[in-house]
C-alpha cells in the first residue's frame, strides 16, 4: 500500500512539474503580439512608443495602406507606408533620448489630429499625426514632421 501511495505521489509530482515547465515557456518569436487599436488614444500611444521607444509590435496594422509621411526641412521629402515601416523595423529597440509631449488638436468619432513634440538636447521635432477609424480599428493615416 505504501508503495502504491509513493507511486501516485511521484506521478503527481512529475505531472505538476511538467505542467509548470510547459506554462513557463514563452511563445515562439514567430508569433506576433497584437496591439488592439480600438481607440484613438491607444493607437496614438502606440505610435509614440513606435517612434520614440523602438516598439515594433504590430507595425503593419498601425498604418493605413495609403499612409504618407512628409518631412518639412531644407530638403522636404515624402515617405510612403512601406518605407516608414521598413525604417521603423530597423529602429527596433532604439530609444530616443528626448522628452515627449502629446496634445490632441482635434478629435471626432472617426478622426483625430494630434501634435507630438519631441524635445531633444539640441533641437525639437514636431510631428502632426492624423489618425482615422478604419473599420473599427484606429490607424495612422498621415504624419507631417518639422524640425526647429
Amino acid at each position: 500500500m505504501k508503495a502504491l501511495v509513493k507511486t501516485f505521489l511521484a506521478v503527481a509530482m512529475i505531472a505538476v512539474s511538467t505542467l509548470a515547465i510547459a506554462a513557463d515557456k514563452t511563445s515562439p518569436k514567430s508569433e506576433k503580439a497584437i496591439v488592439n487599436l480600438f481607440t484613438a488614444d491607444i493607437a496614438l500611444n502606440h505610435y509614440v512608443a513606435v517612434i520614440t521607444e523602438g516598439e515594433s509590435t504590430d507595425l503593419e496594422q498601425l498604418f493605413t495602406a495609403d499612409f504618407s509621411q512628409k518631412i518639412q526641412s531644407g530638403n522636404a521629402t515624402t515617405n510612403d507606408r512601406k518605407e516608414v515601416v521598413k525604417f521603423l523595423k530597423k529602429q527596433r529597440g532604439e530609444k530616443l533620448n528626448c522628452k515627449v509631449n502629446t496634445r490632441i488638436i482635434e478629435e471626432s468619432a472617426d478622426y483625430m489630429v494630434a501634435k507630438v513634440t519631441m524635445q531633444f538636447e539640441d533641437f525639437t521635432k514636431t510631428d502632426l499625426v492624423t489618425l482615422i477609424n478604419d473599420h473599427g480599428a484606429w490607424r495612422v493615416s498621415g504624419s507631417v514632421n518639422t524640425y526647429k
